[in-house]
Order: C-alpha cells, then sequence, then structure tokens
C-alpha cells in the first residue's frame, strides 16, 4: 500500500518546509538539485535554518541525465554523506529532479523518507504528484522506477518566475490533458489562458485546480489498475515522440515531455473521434490552441515505423496489443482501447496536416 502524501500550497515557504522536515526522520538532511535549481533555486532556500546543514547533491540537468549514471551518483553522495535509514532527501527541481530523487529515496536502505519542492509547471503539476519515481533505461522512458510517494509535496509558485517560456508551456500541456479528462467548464477555462502574457495568481488558480484533479484519480487508483489510466491520455503517441526526439542522435534540444504530450493529445484527439466518438469541434478548438502555441514537430511517414515501435514498449500493453486511453467526451473516459497501425497511422497523417 503506498503512503497517502499531503500537498501544500504555502503561505510561508520556510515555515512549511520547516514543518515537513519535523514530521519526517531526519537525522541527517540531503538536497536534490540539478545544475539549473543549483543556480536558481538553491539560493531561495540555502539560508533557512532547517537546511543549515543540509547536503547539497548535484547532478546534470535535463531529462537526457535522467538515467543510472546519475542515479548511481545520487546513492554515492548519499554514503558520502553518512546517509542512514533515518535521513530524508529533498527534491528540489522538476520531473527529472523529482523523479529520480524519489527512485533514489525509495530504493537507498530498502527506502528513506523524501520531500519534493517542485520548481518548474510540469513538475508541479505532474512528476510530483501521484507516487511514480524512476529514470529512463535502454531508450525507453521512465522504463525503471517504483510507485512511491513523497511524505510532502510543496507547491510554490514563486519558483515559476525564473521558467522560460519553453518550459511554463512544457507544463501547461499536462494541466490541459487534465482539463480534457475532468471537466468542460476547466477545459474552457485552460483554452482561455494568455499563455502569451500569463497571469501568474490566475495560473496558481488553474494549477491548484488541475493537481486536484489528479490527486483524485490517484487516490481511487494508486497503481494504476483502472481510472488512473486517465492519466495517460495523450501519452501513448506523446512518449513517442519524446523517445524518438531522444533518439536522435543529431538532436541540439530533445522535445521537452510537456511538448511531446501536447502533441500525442493532438493524435489522441483524432483516434477519439473516430473510434470513441469525441465531438469533432471540441477537437478542432483544443488541437488549434496545441497549435498555435507549441508550433509544429517535424516527422515523415518514414518516421512512422520507428514511432510505431516506441508505442509498442509503452508500459501500458498488454499482449503486446498498444493500448490507449481515450476520451467520448470531456470527462468521458475510455481506458483499454485499441487502434490498428492503419488509425495509428492516419493519427500521425493528421498530426502532420498542421
Amino acid at each position: 500500500m503506498i503512503m497517502e502524501q499531503r500537498v501544500i500550497f504555502p503561505k510561508n515557504l520556510q515555515t512549511e518546509i520547516a514543518t515537513a522536515i519535523s514530521e519526517c526522520e531526519h537525522d541527517k538532511i540531503f538536497v536534490l538539485v540539478d545544475e539549473t535549481t543549483e543556480a536558481t533555486c538553491w539560493p531561495i532556500l540555502k539560508n533557512q535554518f532547517s537546511l543549515k546543514h543540509a547536503y547539497l547533491i548535484t547532478i546534470k540537468a535535463t531529462d537526457t541525465h535522467k538515467n543510472l549514471d546519475s542515479l548511481t551518483h545520487v546513492w554515492e553522495e548519499l554514503e558520502r554523506g553518512g546517509a542512514t535509514r533515518h535521513s530524508c532527501l529533498i527534491n528540489l527541481g522538476g520531473g527529472m529532479v523529482t523523479d529520480l530523487g524519489g527512485f533514489a529515496a525509495s530504493t537507498f536502505k530498502r527506502g528513506i523518507d523524501f520531500i519534493n519542492i517542485p520548481t518548474t509547471l510540469l513538475s508541479m503539476v505532474d512528476a510530483s504528484v501521484g507516487g511514480k519515481t524512476g529514470i529512463n533505461f535502454g531508450g525507453l522512458k521512465n522504463e525503471i522506477g517504483v510507485f512511491n510517494n513523497a511524505h510532502f509535496v510543496i507547491l510554490d509558485t514563486q519558483f515559476l518566475r525564473s521558467l522560460d517560456d519553453r518550459n511554463l508551456l512544457s507544463g501547461y500541456a499536462e494541466m490541459l490533458k487534465h482539463g480534457l479528462i475532468s471537466n468542460e467548464a476547466h477545459w474552457a477555462d485552460l483554452l482561455k489562458f494568455d499563455l502569451v502574457n500569463p497571469n501568474l495568481p490566475q495560473l496558481s488558480q488553474l494549477l491548484a485546480q488541475s493537481v486536484k484533479v489528479k490527486e483524485n484519480i490517484v487516490k481511487q487508483d494508486p497503481k494504476e489498475q483502472g481510472l488512473r489510466k486517465a492519466l495517460n491520455y495523450g501519452h501513448t503517441f506523446g512518449h513517442a515522440f519524446e523517445s524518438f526526439s531522444l533518439s536522435r542522435a543529431d538532436s541540439q534540444q530533445p522535445l521537452l515531455h510537456g511538448y511531446a504530450v501536447a502533441y500525442g493529445l493532438i493524435c489522441e484527439l483524432f483516434l477519439s473521434v473516430i473510434k470513441t466518438g469525441f465531438p469533432s469541434d471540441k477537437m478542432q478548438q483544443t488541437v488549434r490552441f496545441i497549435r498555435e502555441n507549441y508550433g509544429p514537430f517535424a516527422i515523415t511517414c518514414d518516421d512512422y515505423p520507428e514511432l510505431i515501435q516506441f508505442m509498442q514498449h509503452d508500459k501500458k500493453n498488454t499482449a503486446g496489443i498498444i493500448n490507449f486511453t481515450l476520451l467520448a467526451d470531456i470527462g468521458d473516459i475510455r481506458i483499454n482501447q485499441t487502434a490498428t497501425e492503419e488509425e495509428i497511422k492516419e493519427a500521425l497523417d493528421f498530426f502532420r496536416e498542421g
């Protein structure tokens, strides 16, 4: 059984961190950052009294380093810093840091307490809530990992001030997915939000709604036996796009997770229209919003076999059959859907038409 976690939107960050630490085992405190959050976010926290003697562990940034080498480095640093079964690891960073740090904490000495302080919109809305931890392996996204909740997830939108446009958009794609799987009012509010000139207080309200959507689903299905598969909407194609992007040796800038999900939503909205009767006008509205804000991703029909091969490795599959979550309408979720190879190619054709 997965321990329930507490999600906090702090009025006073220093107080909430001190309270969270006091409620975890913490003979020694370790803080995991990547090179980016060490420079932009750690200065906000490092002078806090509760973190005065914390041992800092730094890994390289970006999803390309969410791997066994980085994981080994964290384990080695925990050992070097004298961590015991009663120590606490604070993961300060985006989804890569919270995923990898959560996995490191879950496996070190068979598990130590950890706290997530996500610093990107994507990690606030997605990676830090729901207990999924892990690393990429063998060229596949999140291939190795465990379900294990952080004791606390502290969501402070002040960290978003340092976020660039691309990373803001990356997180917003997961929020858009939550709108599609929840209700029409939430979905409509998300389509009206101005991503070019974002209003942070308004974004914070939308974020709180989005987190609640995910929390409600995860509570009902913590280990993804049924309803939680709704959270994979857009991800069967999305993970394939993401893995395809990472596999391109000449790619200077791999596709951000949220961009891959946004592109996956286009394909899975198309499949939802032809397979489960999703209203085409709502599909067109959503697709227009994605195309206007996220731009194109160049693929050709020659790439289809490789993309389909990546889909065949998706963890949701059973007996080698590619498994999709689709929608019959906003909030009308249909899990365990399948599609023929021809239908998958039609969805990719539709994606390329933009």
